[in-house]
């Protein structure tokens, strides 16, 4: 049977629980802010960096005729995967909802595709479905750790294309969705999309000539492929950052709304045990007063 003292015990308890869950509430909305902004904080570098294509494709065009065959490359060969989950739980089905739609666009490949996950979670959730992970690399804590993280997974690919033969590389991700729901999705990193390749050739240039540029042209492209590479893979990193924190935001929310109603249960038997112990001391009171009465 609870006692006044147990069940005061238990009120401390799920209200220190509450407080906890409160400051983890107020550490996901803060982040979701940080990684959202870091995401509409390329919008003019990758501007930048169309615009360089355009200049390079477009005068590669009037000096040959065409653009370059080796931005179109054969679509045969093996496939290099990137899979974006998270090292950290209280996020809901964040990481079962990435790593299913990573295992259905992975399984029955012919050959089997270079893996590279992102996040432990995520990882051991593709182990246990037979996809074990090449490299695994941690996630960062903070904006200021997305552009490490986007350069390892750049490094690693560039290692894939010159020892596996891995000719197209794909990154998938969680975005966040209406209600706080991960959304998971795939993007095409290498090559670049013909799609993309040949609306940029094809743009009106907005003054009256094309710039000038003193860099080799093979050599201007490939730094400006990198760094589309590069913006791509850092903006899956913060969509799927901002994705976990609002998952664990809604699941925090969701543990608040509990521990509210559990405190309000626990508050009620207090307050009823206690009114208890109070009617019995009265009780206790008049008993020895009437005993006492009698005796005289």
């Amino acid at each position: 049977m609870d006692t006044l003292e147990s069940i005061a015990g238990q009120l401390d308890t799920t209200r220190e629980i509450q407080s906890i869950v409160r400051v983890m509430k107020s550490l996901s909305a803060v982040s979701i802010t940080q990684y959202e902004t870091a995401v509409d904080a390329l919008t003019a570098y990758r501007d930048t960096i169309d615009k360089g294509m355009q200049v390079v494709l477009q005068d590669y065009r009037i000096r040959e005729g065409h653009l370059p065959p080796r931005l179109f490359p054969d679509a045969s060969g093996r496939e290099g995967w990137i899979v974006i989950g998270s090292d950290r739980g209280l996020c809901g089905r964040f990481n079962e909802t990435i790593a299913s739609f990573a295992q259905s666009r992975l399984d029955n490949r012919e050959e089997p595709p270079m893996l590279c996950v992102a996040g432990l979670r995520a990882a051991a959730r593709l182990k246990t479905s037979g996809l074990d992970a090449d490299k695994l690399l941690t996630l960062p804590g903070s904006v200021e750790g997305l552009i490490e993280t986007a350069q390892s997974i750049l490094i690693e690919v560039e290692r894939w294309r010159d020892r596996e033969g891995v000719r197209r590389v794909h990154v998938a991700y969680n975005r966040r969705g209406e209600q706080s729901r991960a959304d998971p999705r795939a993007i095409q990193i290498l090559p670049v999309s013909q799609e993309d390749l040949l609306r940029l050739a094809d743009a009106p240039w907005p003054g009256s000539s094309l710039p000038s540029f003193s860099m080799a042209p093979d050599a201007l492209l490939s730094w400006l492929v990198r760094q589309r590479m590069f913006l791509e893979v850092y903006e899956a990193l913060a969509q799927s950052l901002a994705s976990e924190h609002a998952a664990r935001l809604a699941a925090m929310q969701a543990a608040d709304r509990n521990i509210e109603e559990r405190r309000e249960d626990i508050e009620s038997l207090y307050r009823q045990k206690r009114q208890e112990a109070i009617t019995r001391e009265l009780l206790d009171v008049v008993a020895g007063f009437e005993a006492s009465g009698a005796n005289e």
